[in-house]
């Protein structure tokens, strides 16, 4: 009985580490120790002894769950653990090219085949679908590739 008891703790203590330690191992240790107890106690106590054992698991998880998810993050350490607040923000530039598909630019480099347009007095980079165009010339924007531009001799 007691190497299932510490198995079914040993589980308990693993799931609420997860917190502290994100990564997903602990989580799943814990899991395996507590199903581990579980099957022990089917084995060496019957049915009986089994489903008393799954029922006291499934009872210590549902109460670390709950005190990890509503209690915890409502004091000040949880405060530090848990995102408060959402980001809003974005890690690039949107594209320059957005309703820019079919505008005639003009390009600043050689397009070999890539080079820079100037768009809206913007440098973009741009990849030409019709070769080598030189400086200076005339071309439509048909299209976007990532964060460059596609053009093509107008």
């Amino acid at each position: 009985m007691n190497t299932v008891i510490l198995l079914l703790a040993l589980g308990v203590v693993l799931l609420v580490l997860e917190v502290f330690v994100p990564g997903g191992v602990l989580g799943v240790l814990g899991g395996l120790a507590m199903l581990g107890g579980c099957a022990l106690a089917f084995y060496r106590y019957g049915l009986q002894g089994g489903a008393i054992a799954t029922a006291a698991a499934i009872g210590c998880l549902g109460i670390a769950v709950y005190v990890e998810f509503g209690l915890l993050p409502k004091t000040r350490a949880g405060k530090k653990l848990f995102l408060q607040q959402s980001v809003d923000a974005a890690s690039q530039p949107p594209p320059a090219a957005v309703g820019a598909i079919g505008r005639q630019v003009e390009t600043l480099t050689t397009l070999a085949p890539s080079g820079y347009v100037a768009l809206d007095g913007r440098r973009c980079e741009a990849r030409s679908q019709s070769g080598l165009i030189p400086k200076g010339a005339m071309v439509r924007i048909v299209g976007m590739d990532n964060f460059s531009l596609i053009v093509s001799r107008t």
